[in-house]
């Protein structure tokens, strides 16, 4: 793990997208965090020592799934699938799919296997799955503030981790998509899909992948916009937006950051510090892990 100092973060930006907002100044103690994210030989060492299956590993509870034909709720997760060529970028369905049998051992199906991976993250991870491992690994996960101002290495403000400007082909900083998403994808220095942690530079705080490679998990609850500490200035629906963006789904969501090797600046241009998503808890993915905090 890496000693980040404390400090006062200005978190947030409005340059983006409007969940980002409004900037704030928020006060950060000093705490550790892994170095990396965690890894599928790290999480394969708790599963063995503890026999947990993960949420993706379970059956499914229709009662969580209304609008689902509850003979479709099979185990598995959503992976992500290129599509042939151009397609309307509003529709995120025409590029992931549901893998019965997909979860962090076997990401891409029942055939498939992490076997020559096992220094990639960890991904098929939902919100109760990275708090297990945190738990029992003596840690916990970290806050969005936490994570923000680790992922800035000690600068203050800063579109990206490394500054203002974008990477640039012949200067990859962090795992993203190279092409047009979400047909071509030339790979990160050979990579497309998920990489070997530390494969990326460190940011200033000797941490790698903070940003690209897979999103990662906060421990915070998702709000349509930040609420600065001791502020009113937002409405009801700002302050606590804790529902599941599916029809009829009870399933809180979390605040995930940093970005993944899908992040593409024509369609997804969070792969940036200030950057934040929403995931409902419940939520296994080819692009989602995690990293602790203690």
């Amino acid at each position: 793990m890496i000693s980040i100092p404390g400090g006062t973060l200005l978190m947030g930006s409005d340059e983006f997208y409007p969940e980002e907002g409004p900037v704030h100044e928020r006060d950060v103690d000093p705490f550790e965090l892994d170095a990396h994210p965690v890894t599928n030989a790290d999480f394969a060492r708790f599963v063995a020592e503890t026999g947990y299956a993960t949420v993706a590993e379970r059956p499914l509870d229709p009662k969580d799934y209304p609008q689902v034909d509850p003979s479709a709720l099979i185990p598995g997760a959503l992976v992500f699938t290129a599509t042939a060529g151009p397609v309307d970028l509003r529709d995120w369905r025409q590029w992931w799919r549901w893998q019965p049998g997909a979860h962090w051992r076997r990401p891409f199906g029942a055939n498939s296997s992490i076997e020559d991976r096992l220094d990639h993250p960890v991904v098929h991870i939902a919100y109760e799955d990275a708090s297990s491992y945190a738990s029992w690994a003596g840690k916990r996960l970290p806050t969005e503030a936490e994570w923000e101002w680790a992922a800035r290495g000690g600068a203050v403000g800063g579109r990206f981790s490394w500054g203002d400007e974008p990477q640039s082909a012949g200067d990859l900083r962090a795992n993203t998509w190279q092409g047009a998403f979400p047909y071509r994808n030339t790979g990160a220095k050979g990579w497309a899909g998920t990489s070997p942690v530390g494969l990326f530079p460190a940011n200033a705080y000797g941490l790698h992948d903070m940003i690209g490679n897979v999103w990662e998990w906060t421990a915070d609850s998702w709000t349509h916009r930040h609420v600065p500490p001791g502020w009113s200035g937002v409405d009801a629906g700002d302050r606590a937006s804790l529902l599941s963006a599916e029809p009829g789904s009870q399933i809180p969501r979390r605040v995930i950051k940093g970005g993944s090797h899908l992040c593409a600046p024509e369609y997804c241009l969070r792969y940036r510090p200030a950057a934040r998503s929403a995931q409902a808890e419940d939520t296994a993915t080819t692009h989602i892990g995690f990293r602790c905090a203690r």
